[in-house]
């Protein structure tokens, strides 16, 4: 599975922190993990409203299959994520809340509350969270009793999701360009999105934004 790890400008001076112990745990279930930050060494800037529309970047072009993000609260990155097409993302703030969003409701993100882990032990809490995640088996319902009728919800809300968003291409024709060039002209965003990206039209779509920056600029 390649996983996408995104933090807002607010939290970029955790970001290394975040991406380490991250790795250490994912690279251990033979997880690939991307950091596409924002952190102090790369040239790129999020604020949680965009942290939303990378996400959607991310998720609707297969380029990555699950992606952690978050902000100081962890609120407004679950909110502006969950704001995008078939995006499916969970506020996780301890073990517990990762083992129920993964058992129940099998999303593809989650966004959590960076502020809250820093200090002694903030280690040990983003580990058991990242643990959790990928040992606990997608969909499995929980009380187990419950996994029909939980797998129902999970297709109507998918049904929900198709009927009430429009296409992640239609939305990338309509939001800022500012902002959306701010987001992707970075090395490390042009060489791991590009390499991965699987839907033609979203990738086409973000290279002729870059490039038509690129020769104003020149």
């Amino acid at each position: 599975m390649k996983i996408a790890l995104i933090n807002e400008n607010s939290q970029k001076k955790k970001n290394e922190f975040i991406y380490n112990v991250l790795e250490r745990v994912a690279s251990k279930y033979g997880h690939e993990v991307y950091n596409y930050g924002v952190s102090e060494d790369k040239d790129s800037s999020l604020d949680y409203v965009g942290l939303g529309v990378l996400t959607g970047i991310l998720l609707n072009s297969h380029a990555v299959d699950f992606v952690i993000t978050g902000c100081a609260s962890g609120q407004g990155a679950c909110i502006s994520s969950n704001a995008m097409p078939n995006v499916y993302c969970g506020l996780i703030s301890d073990a517990v809340d990762a083992k129920l969003f993964v058992k129940v409701n099998a999303g593809n993100a989650i966004s959590i509350p960076f502020g809250k882990y820093f200090g002694i032990g903030s280690e040990f809490q983003l580990e058991q969270i990242f643990t959790t995640l990928f040992e606990t088996e997608f969909a499995s319902g929980y009380p187990s009793e419950r996994k029909e009728i939980q797998t129902k919800q999970r297709q109507n809300l998918y049904d929900l999701k198709q009927t009430s968003h429009i296409s992640m291409a239609n939305i990338l024709e309509e939001v800022d360009k500012d902002m959306l060039y701010n987001m992707i002209h970075n090395d490390y965003f042009e060489e791991n999105f590009f390499a991965n990206c699987k839907v033609d039209t979203i990738g086409e779509f973000l290279k002729e934004i870059i490039d038509a920056w690129e020769d104003e600029l020149e």
